[in-house]
């Protein structure tokens, strides 16, 4: 099944563009939705990362959310690892502190050093689509190259917060090292 959803996942990567006009930002972020349920199935979280067995698996997301329904839709129904998927949105970092994977919105932008110092070593996954947030700290970030979505992954800080990311993602992705003065 894993194996499955990677090859789905590479399809997704490889093939899908954004279509032009108002349409690709509908487009963008039902596969930028797509990419944030792959990404919890590549990555290995420590296991004190649930409060209890029964724990969802929450997807925060930071700031001005450009997801509308497209990522609670890709994720109903949806388990990993025994825990269910859930979607938190919220407009400060305190109310995601049960959260694997926070996604950080543009409108966040000017308080990414903020933000990433008040997640630490937390366990949890940051992803943004803020221009070098992967070299600043942060564990993944999405661009645009050639009309499609692409992303980059900075595996030094996922390992700080005790996060595993499987060859198969670090493969997909454009690896970067933090900026000097970068957590």
């Amino acid at each position: 099944m894993r194996r499955q959803v990677f090859l789905l996942f590479v399809v997704l990567l490889s093939c899908i563009a954004p279509d032009p006009g108002h349409a690709q930002e509908s487009k963008e972020y039902q596969l930028k939705a797509a990419f944030l349920f792959n990404f919890a199935q590549f990555v290995k979280w420590p296991t004190d990362s649930f409060t209890d067995a029964d724990a969802p698996f929450c997807i925060g997301i930071l700031g001005d959310d450009p997801f509308g329904a497209a990522l609670e839709e890709t994720v109903r129904g949806e388990t990993i690892n025994n825990h269910r998927l859930t979607v938190v949105r919220a407009q400060r970092m305190e109310d995601l502190k049960d959260c694997q994977i926070i996604f950080v919105c543009r409108s966040e932008e000017d308080h990414v050093g903020e933000i990433l110092s008040q997640i630490g070593t937390r366990p949890v996954l940051t992803v943004s689509e803020v221009d070098s947030f992967a070299r600043n700290g942060g564990d993944i970030d999405f661009y645009l190259s050639d009309g499609k979505v692409r992303f980059e992954i900075n595996p030094q800080s996922a390992q700080r917060c005790g996060l595993r990311i499987s060859s198969q993602l670090l493969s997909l992705g454009k690896i970067v090292k933090p900026i000097s003065g970068g957590n």
